[in-house]
């Protein structure tokens, strides 16, 4: 089954420029890039060819090596090793898991310009020093990323393709939904308990057994581990244990990454590389603290204080309770049914920064403690672009209970003022305007 994903749009625009770039596909292991590319070959293109570079042959490997500078051969051999006729502009040829090959993302340059054919190239781990040791990254590849299906797609997945535009519709007349509120939260939290791993929706959708989906996703889990055991050479250790212990960090009350619950004497100069090696693999967002609200924010990161969260929501609750190599489907139905009560502050932070990342929104937040003047500390969870006045910062409060305050908005608006937009406070209530903050039903984030 092919689920029905956003990306593909982006490609047809692609496709529409008549081969004048590359498509990279970037994402992390088992979010559907080979799928996608696959898919639009066969929709979109009189003929396609796909070479997978972590199974395929010498033989063809051999042909990007020793015709690299004779198209006319090389394309000859090509169709002779697949057995698949080459047409004019009506062709697409899918480089599959490139990075296992970097000779032949090296070859884009010349292929993009000779013009016949089109080309996607998808990989995972791309910038890791392996995967582009002597070779010349092409300017004629344009990078895409591929994320797990966000909450829209999730909808359209399990057939509820109305749910997505009633949200938006509300959210734009910023009107209560109502008795339809429990129905959406109720589908919100399958989609955070399954999380957005194609593999994971599918098995939910076939067997409805939550047993069945986390045992898919801590294959997911194992596949990072052993990639990184394998690919993050010379610091594997370190990186192994900042994803380890990613839900215990989150757990806290204060989510910032303390390198010292990792080890007494731990520094973030000696752990930088691992955080941005489970970046670049696309395993975790990183949330930066800024140190002063106002547009340009990467210009006041703190790139010594940052909050971690996994990629996948699905994927860290897999993560998170792993008592006995499995999730109890006890523990699954509470979280549907909003019975559990430890962790739902973790679990919601994350779901949001997974749904803010989707819309290619930087993560940043604001943390300031004082113990002279208590009105100054405060922590805002996520600060993004003001949805309707880009001169200006949006607070975004995530609160998980039934009890809670604004207080943090309240004295971030009052101290940053002249530089703050519409305040956000996600929850897991109906839409609320209150004293001009926006208390929206967390499935809104797709909204900002």
């Amino acid at each position: 089954m092919v689920f029905k994903r956003k990306i593909y749009d982006q490609l047809l625009l692609w496709k529409e420029e008549q081969g004048k770039t590359a498509l990279l596909i970037e994402g992390a292991r088992r979010v559907g890039k080979t799928t996608i590319a696959e898919e639009f070959g066969k929709r979109e293109y009189r003929t396609y060819i796909l070479i997978d570079f972590s199974i395929t042959s010498e033989e063809m490997k051999s042909i990007f090596s020793q015709y690299s500078s004779k198209l006319d051969d090389f394309f000859f051999f090509l169709t002779t090793i697949t057995g698949i006729e080459l047409h004019l502009r009506e062709t697409l040829i899918i480089f599959d898991e490139v990075q296992f090959f970097p000779t032949a993302r090296g070859l884009i340059k010349h292929l993009v310009k000779d013009n016949r054919y089109d080309y996607i190239e998808t990989g995972s781990l791309l910038s890791i020093k392996q995967h582009v040791k002597d070779i010349l990254i092409p300017s004629e590849e344009r990078a895409i990323s591929m994320y797990p299906l966000d909450f829209e797609e999730f909808c359209i997945a399990i057939g509820q393709e109305t749910i997505p535009e009633i949200i938006k519709d509300h959210y734009e007349a910023l009107k209560p939904l109502g008795p339809l509120h429990s129905h959406i939260m109720k589908i919100f939290r399958e989609y955070v308990l399954v999380g957005g791993m194609p593999q994971a929706v599918l098995e939910f959708l076939e067997t409805n057994d939550y047993t069945r989906v986390d045992r898919i996703k801590r294959d997911i889990l194992r596949l990072y581990r052993n990639d990184i055991a394998k690919y993050a050479k010379g610091y594997e250790s370190k990186v192994l244990r900042i994803y380890d212990d990613i839900p215990s960090q989150l757990s806290k009350h204060e989510k910032k990454f303390r390198l010292s619950a990792i080890s007494k004497h731990a520094r973030f100069r000696d752990y930088e590389d691992a955080f941005m090696w489970l970046k670049e693999a696309m395993i975790v967002n990183i949330c930066f603290n800024a140190d002063d609200p106002q547009i340009g924010l990467t210009l006041y990161k703190d790139r010594l204080t940052l909050k971690l969260y996994m990629a996948d929501t699905g994927l860290l609750i897999s993560h998170a309770y792993d008592m006995t190599g499995q999730m109890h489907q006890e523990i699954a139905e509470k979280i549907v049914a909003d019975r559990l009560e430890a962790n739902h502050g973790m679990i919601f932070e994350n779901i949001v920064a997974q749904m803010l990342q989707v819309k290619n929104r930087k993560l940043y937040f604001y943390s300031r403690k004082d113990n002279v003047d208590s009105q100054n500390t405060m922590e805002i969870d996520f600060m993004i672009i003001d949805p309707n006045n880009p001169t200006k910062i949006s607070p975004v409060e995530v609160k998980s209970g039934k009890r809670y305050t604004a207080s943090s908005i309240v004295k971030f608006k009052r101290k940053f003022r002249p530089k703050i937009g519409q305040s956000f406070l996600l929850h897991t209530k109906d839409l609320l305007i209150k004293d001009n903050v926006h208390y929206l039903p967390v499935y809104m984030t797709m909204c900002l």
